[in-house]
């Protein structure tokens, strides 16, 4: 009976692909259809025999091959500000990484492209200069709110309303009731919001928003007592 081949390599030895002159480790040892194949640095790939070589006895060009892992603390969609841009809001539209290598030194620097909300002016930003306000799954919701506050601080025409010179639809009435109770929920929100980004980033525009929201909530409450008293009118 013949004595089964042995394999060339085993588990641990450092080699060379000698296709593109990498140095790796064999992770694993495998046959198939009773040749042996090698899997090197745990790659999906498998290599031949005659594709390696020991370290020890190479006597070619060594490519020098470096594995970098980046984590990026924002991603596309997200809201943020902007250091040195007070409060104004910007969309992360892109990002990527800039590698610097030199004989003594080497870093990576990553670089997010941004898009104002205001007015879509384009930034590129390092990533120390960036504040995350919401996350990309939120940061619609947060966008409508603060239009919502945009529109209630819009000043519009004092309508004193006469029942004796104008006759008001009950139900139209209660629909206005309705609509200002709903006004004040998305207020109550928008507040909230405010408090923890102020407790957050202590920014004072933050708290001027918290103000400016209370005072809608305190001219919405009167115009609800007013609201109140014209549909007990028109019951009686």
């Amino acid at each position: 009976m013949e004595k089964r081949k042995k394999a060339k390599f085993n588990v641990g030895d450092t080699v060379v692909i000698t296709l593109y002159g990498t140095v790796g480790k064999i992770t694993d040892v495998k046959t198939i259809e009773e040749t042996f194949v090698y899997e090197v640095n745990h790659s999906e790939g498998l290599f031949l025999e005659t594709a390696l070589v020991l370290l020890s006895e190479y006597d070619g060009e060594i490519v020098s091959k470096e594995q970098i892992d980046i984590e990026y603390k924002f991603i596309i969609g997200d809201l943020v500000q902007v250091k040195g841009r007070g409060a104004e809001l910007f969309k992360v539209v892109g990002f990527r990484t800039e590698i610097w290598r030199y004989k003594e030194d080497a870093w990576e620097d990553v670089v997010y492209e941004l898009s104002s909300v205001k007015d879509g002016v384009w930034l590129e930003v390092g990533e120390e200069d960036l504040t995350l306000i919401a996350d990309a799954s939120h940061a619609d919701t947060y966008m409508q709110k603060l239009g919502f506050l945009y529109m209630t601080n819009k000043k519009s025409p004092d309508k004193k309303l006469s029942l004796k010179k104008k006759n008001i639809d009950q139900g139209k009435q209660k629909t206005a009731l309705e609509q200002k109770k709903e006004a004040i929920d998305q207020l109550l929100d928008l507040y909230n919001d405010y408090k923890l980004l102020y407790e957050w980033f202590g920014n004072q525009e933050y708290k001027t928003g918290m103000k400016v929201t209370v005072k809608k909530l305190k001219l919405l409450a009167k115009e609800i007592s007013r609201l109140y008293g014209e549909d007990k009118l028109l019951k009686e």
